[in-house]
């Protein structure tokens, strides 16, 4: 039951396909809410974040503009949490809305700015932009501190914040951690800190980026999806 209740009714139905069992989704989902049965996405309220006034705040430019049509235009940001036995383990991504590529991550044991930030910095080290680039978050402290607003000045780098507690405005990094929950952490409780990175470097590099593909992209990969792109607008097409 405890493995159930972290499921939706697709995922109960899909998996009660691959045991012989026929049904419909739709009896699925009635006899779950028959039985209390609920899905449960992550872990529920971020550990340490509570509420309080933001110190820098920016208006939100992307406004759910999630279509963007070229590379480091637009980026997204965010953070989220994975269980190990060692304590919690945060992750911190920048995600190009363009491809709906990471193009930036880090990880470390404490929800910092630095955390933000190094992420962030990859991100800026591995795509090198050469114009200004709308960087979209929510309204946690470690996008409205000054050293944050500092490093998006020095970088070229526009600030553009979701609505306070709205998090369809940032839809899109929501999005990717829904899949690499359900995809790869599924309630899985690693050993140590560093064995959750080890496994969040694989999805991320060996398998999201460059081989899980998405509808947005034409049910290509983000890298597959931007070599397309690139070899096209080369070809004046």
């Amino acid at each position: 039951m405890l493995a159930a209740k972290s499921m939706g009714a697709e995922t109960l139905h899909d998996d009660l396909l691959d045991q012989g069992e026929s049904c419909s989704e739709n009896r699925v989902a009635r006899l779950a809410s028959l039985a209390g049965i609920s899905a449960q996405i992550g872990y529920g309220r971020r550990p340490g974040q509570y509420g309080g006034k933001p110190a820098v705040v920016a208006d939100n430019t992307l406004d759910r503009q999630f279509e963007v049509d070229a590379p480091d235009r637009v980026w997204v940001t965010d953070i989220t949490y994975i269980k190990t036995h060692e304590g919690w383990s945060y992750l911190a991504v920048v995600i190009d809305l363009f491809s709906r590529r990471v193009v930036g991550w880090s990880m470390q044991s404490r929800m910092t700015t630095d955390l933000a930030l190094q992420a962030l910095l990859s991100a800026v080290w591995r795509r090198k932009p050469k114009s200004k680039i709308l960087i979209h978050s929510d309204q946690g402290a470690q996008f409205t501190s000054k050293v944050w607003q500092s490093f998006l000045n020095k970088h070229n780098l526009d600030a553009s914040m979701s609505r306070r507690g709205n998090c369809h405005d940032n839809a899109v990094a929501e999005s990717f951690f829904h899949l690499l929950k359900r995809e790869r952490i599924r309630r899985r409780t690693y050993s140590t800190r560093d064995s959750a990175r080890q496994d969040v470097f694989d999805y991320i590099e060996m398998f999201y980026n460059p081989t899980r593909k998405h509808t947005n992209n034409g049910m290509l990969s983000p890298v597959d999806y931007e070599i397309q792109q690139k070899k096209m607008n080369e070809a004046g097409v």
